[in-house]
């Protein structure tokens, strides 16, 4: 079977989320597992959420809502969009994987960033497009150098906005001088999974140039909104291009539990307040910490702080960490060997995660 596959895929390596908390119970039998690794709401999700799915669960017998009408109603309402303007994935992952199908042909290139989401480039040569990596340099985009990398094959152009792992964003004016100058023949994804927790006033916006140009918006219920184990998010553009996307998507692709925990969690703005102001107060005390013990810091704007571990590999703080039951994310695989990420968990599990890293540093 191995050499029936498509030749594509014969040498990708699979996304490697972060370790769950089960895996790692059941390998080391540890009790009192904390999971700092995948930038998860650390405040759990709406009760308005949790009282939603308790209504829902007798109606499971049932195909849930394809086109998820009242989301997408619900969504275009809050972005002042028509609902011809919204798809509903399975998570960002989900509809990435739309994108790529939609868009790439094995002639076309993919553009993205190194390091960035590595679901990007996965997702993107499984379809056989090419892959154009532009190195982030000093954590920061270079809007010049993006733009310079498009030649004639570039189709898709994928930009996390901020980047997950090392925080690099769009500012207004980089966004707008993004769009502006890319040709009109490639599509821009925006990848907006972290929006909610955005701290920088200079956060760029693109959802007023949709109808201008070929963009395409990412975002999820995954983060702010603590709804990352029901696997829910939408994406924004123009007509023509959710249309085109509308017909590779899998029928019934976002459950009912989903499409109900979404609908409520997005009326529940004393939720997403506390879990900003959790957020905030966490991340001061993690950079404060982090840096009295002597480590060198990339800050994002969102929820999650990069850890440069100088002459030591950030696996082996990684395993450290993990053999007391704290889990990190391990940067090896985004090219960054000395670096782990943390991201901003109760403010309990902060200060285990501190104390801990005090002893096995």
């Amino acid at each position: 079977m191995k050499d029936l596959s498509r030749k594509n895929i014969k040498n990708l390596k699979p996304y490697e989320p972060g370790k769950p908390i089960d895996e790692l119970k059941r390998e080391m039998g540890l009790r009192g597992i904390i999971k700092l690794a995948s930038n998860e709401n650390p405040i759990g999700p709406s009760p308005k959420a949790l009282k939603a799915l308790a209504k829902a669960c007798p109606e499971l017998n049932r195909y849930p809502d394809g086109s998820s009408f009242y989301l997408k109603k619900k969504i275009a309402t809050r972005c002042k969009v028509s609902p011809e303007n919204v798809i509903i994935g399975s998570g960002s992952d989900d509809l990435i994987d739309i994108i790529t199908k939609t868009f790439l042909e094995e002639t076309d290139q993919a553009l993205m960033m190194k390091p960035a989401f590595l679901e990007y480039s996965i997702l993107s040569a499984a379809r056989g497009a090419k892959i154009k990596a532009i190195a982030i340099k000093n954590f920061q985009y270079d809007i010049d150098a993006i733009l310079k990398a498009i030649n004639r094959k570039t189709k898709v152009v994928f930009i996390g906005n901020p980047d997950n792992p090392t925080g690099a964003y769009l500012n207004k004016k980089g966004l707008n001088s993004l769009i502006k100058r890319c040709p009109g023949n490639v599509v821009i994804v925006i990848d907006e999974a972290y929006r909610e927790l955005v701290d920088r006033k200079d956060y760029g916006n693109p959802l007023s140039c949709i109808r201008k140009k070929n963009i395409i918006i990412l975002r999820t219920f995954s983060k702010a909104y603590g709804l990352a184990g029901l696997r829910i998010g939408y994406a924004i553009s123009n007509k023509n291009a959710i249309t085109a996307m509308e017909k590779v998507r899998l029928p019934f692709n976002v459950n009912l539990l989903a499409q109900k925990a979404a609908l409520a969690a997005l009326d529940d703005k004393a939720h997403l307040a506390k879990t900003i102001k959790v957020i905030k107060l966490g991340k001061k005390f993690l950079i404060k910490n982090l840096q009295n013990l002597g480590f060198k810091i990339v800050v994002s704007p969102a929820n999650f702080i990069l850890v440069n571990c100088g002459k030591v590999k950030g696996n082996n703080i990684f395993k450290k960490l993990l053999r007391r039951g704290i889990i990190v994310r391990d940067m090896e695989a985004y090219g960054l060997p000395y670096y782990f990420r943390v991201n901003v968990g109760t403010m309990k599990e902060n200060k285990r995660f501190i104390e801990t890293l005090k002893k096995e540093k």
